[in-house]
């Protein structure tokens, strides 16, 4: 409807349309989003923002200029989000904050989600309170899981994930939690390198 609507708009100007999560979309809708893309492409520029652009259908794509954006650093997430405590009189610890990191990967509308949620779930934020709203697995168990079997130490590395299956944790969720504990963990590379083929396998 809006890139129907008339507007008058100086000489070289176009509206915008932009649409968040586009690789959620169905084919169908997609299609139809290319047609009205067509048939309003004098007046109307459209931004499509998504994770995948491998979802977006050919047709979209070979219309639009990509620009991809790595993820953001550890730095940058922490700057922000010191930044929003202080503004949001946030009450939080450093360990907090980290885990906020640890479990946003690199995605400032997540890490923000997480402080939010967990500063109204329990009014202080720190590593404990993170990874209970999060749901997942705190890095210092799967930790210790890793240095057992470093160490060769089956027992507590199977009691350490016995503990895990325990509190209800899905398997994908301590496999994800290991492939990011082990990225960090000081180890022989080799070894570092086949803890990851497994985790995929």
């Amino acid at each position: 409807m809006f890139a129907q609507k008339k507007v008058t708009l100086p000489p070289g100007r176009h509206k915008i349309i932009i649409l968040d999560e586009a690789d959620s979309m169905t084919g169908g809708a997609q299609q139809a989003l290319r047609r009205t893309m067509e048939i309003y492409s004098n007046t109307t520029r459209f931004a499509l923002a998504c994770n995948m652009s491998s979802k977006i259908i050919e047709p979209i794509q070979s219309r639009c200029a990509i620009l991809r954006y790595s993820r953001l650093s550890e730095k940058q997430l922490l700057k922000r989000l010191m930044e929003v405590c202080a503004m949001e009189k946030v009450k939080y610890v450093p360990e907090g904050l980290e885990a906020i990191i640890f479990t946003s990967e690199g995605d400032m509308r997540q890490a923000i989600n997480n402080l939010q949620s967990t500063h109204s779930g329990f009014g202080l934020v720190n590593a404990d309170n993170v990874f209970k709203v999060c749901d997942q697995p705190h890095p210092v168990v799967v930790r210790d899981l890793v240095q057992a079997c470093l160490e060769a130490n089956v027992d507590t590395a199977v009691g350490k994930l016995a503990g895990l299956w325990t509190q209800g944790f899905a398997s994908v969720d301590v496999v994800s939690t290991l492939f990011k504990v082990v990225k960090g963990y000081d180890m022989p590379e080799y070894v570092k390198l086949e803890y990851i083929r497994v985790s995929y396998h």
